[in-house]
C-alpha cells in the first residue's frame, strides 16, 4: 500500500539550502545540526554516486550487518523513489512511500535502516548521490523484487532497465519468510 512519507515512522524529506547569486548558485545538502532537529541521528561513512539513462530501475536494495542508512539526492534529472517497509513488528511492514526527487527541487530523502530503497531514472544522464550510515558489506546486502506485484507500486509507463541481479530478488513475501529479516524490527530505527 502506497503511504504518505508521514505515515512511516523514521523516513523524513528533507529540502538542502540553496544560496543563489548572479554566477550561479550553491547548494548545502546538509548539517549534522540540521539533521538532529529533523530527528536524524546519523553519522555517513560512505557516498554513493549513480549515474542512469532514462528508465533505468536501482533496486529495491537493503544491508543488515552493518544496518545501513541512507541520505537520497537527486543532483540532476529526476527519478521516481521508492522506499518500502520490511522492518518486523511495524504497523505499515509492506508498505511504500514514492516521491519524485530532481536537482530542481533539492529535496533529500531519510531513508533508515529497514527499509529498502530503489528509484526509476525519469530522465537521462539522473545523477542521484547516496549518503551511507556504513560502508557497502556484500556478504549483508539483500533487496526485493522491484516488480513484486504486492506491493502495489505504481512504476512510470516508462520502459524498465533492470539489472539481471536485481530481476532476480524475492518477492517480499519470501524475504519475510527469511530468518535473515529479523535484522529488521521497528526498534532499528
Amino acid at each position: 500500500m502506497r503511504r504518505s512519507i508521514s505515515e512511516l515512522i523514521g523516513v523524513r524529506v528533507l529540502t538542502a539550502m540553496q544560496f543563489p547569486d548572479e554566477r550561479g548558485a550553491v547548494l548545502r545538502s546538509y548539517t549534522l545540526s540540521g539533521l538532529a532537529a529533523a530527528g536524524i541521528s546519523a553519522e555517513f561513512s560512505q557516498a554513493i554516486q549513480s549515474r542512469s539513462k532514462r528508465g533505468v530501475v536501482r533496486g529495491l536494495h537493503f544491508q543488515w550487518n552493518p544496518l545501513q542508512g541512507k541520505l537520497v539526492r537527486c543532483v540532476t534529472g529526476a527519478i521516481l523513489d521508492i522506499l518500502v517497509d520490511v522492518r518486523l513488528g511495524s504497523p505499515t511492514l509492506g508498505d511504500h512511500v514514492a516521491i519524485e526527487l530532481s536537482g530542481a527541487t533539492n529535496e533529500i530523502l531519510w531513508a533508515p535502516p529497514g527499509f529498502a530503497h530503489g528509484f526509476m531514472a525519469l530522465a537521462d544522464d539522473t545523477i542521484v548521490m547516496y549518503e551511507c550510515t556504513a560502508e557497502w558489506a556484500p556478504e549483508s546486502e539483500g533487496g526485493i523484487l522491484w516488480s513484486d506485484p504486492a506491493l502495489g507500486i505504481e512504476w512510470p509507463a516508462i520502459r524498465a532497465i533492470v539489472s539481471p541481479k536485481d530481476n532476480k530478488m524475492p518477492t517480499l513475501a519470501q524475504w519475510l519468510a527469511d530468518p535473515r529479516s529479523a535484522h529488521f524490527r521497528l526498534a532499528t530505527v
